[in-house]
């Protein structure tokens, strides 16, 4: 099965359990965004579990897993790990920056695609 396939199979279960979460997080919490921070949050844990027990040269687990179904469920929790990564090797500034620019662009284009898409309509 070429790696591609695993990988969006991953993303299918991961996807599919991320709706199911923050909906049903919804459901018992008073805000998607409460879903939102806590699949995050879950996520994050998760790829930091799966970290600490396989290594990338891991191959197809490691697609499936990390790649596909963690990074599916939140692509938070690749961001996160990207920052550890950084930490560990001593990178303070490439983490900072990493987290600093993320959150910031990231806030940023999500405003820049709202106001596109409004002027549109």
């Amino acid at each position: 099965m070429p790696i591609w396939l695993i990988v969006g199979l991953g993303g299918f279960l991961g996807s599919t359990l991320r709706y199911g979460a923050t909906e049903l997080l919804r459901q018992h919490v008073t805000s998607r965004a409460s879903g939102t921070f806590l699949v995050n949050v879950v996520g994050s844990l998760l790829i930091g579990l799966l970290f600490g027990r396989l290594s990338a040269h891991d191959g197809l687990r490691w697609s499936f897993l990390a790649i596909g179904l963690f990074g599916g469920f939140t692509t938070f929790s690749a961001f996160s790990l990207d920052t550890l990564k950084f930490i560990q090797r001593g990178q303070w500034l490439w983490a900072g920056g990493n987290i600093l620019l993320q959150v910031a662009l990231g806030v940023l284009a999500v405003w820049v695609g709202y106001s596109i898409a409004n002027s549109l309509r």
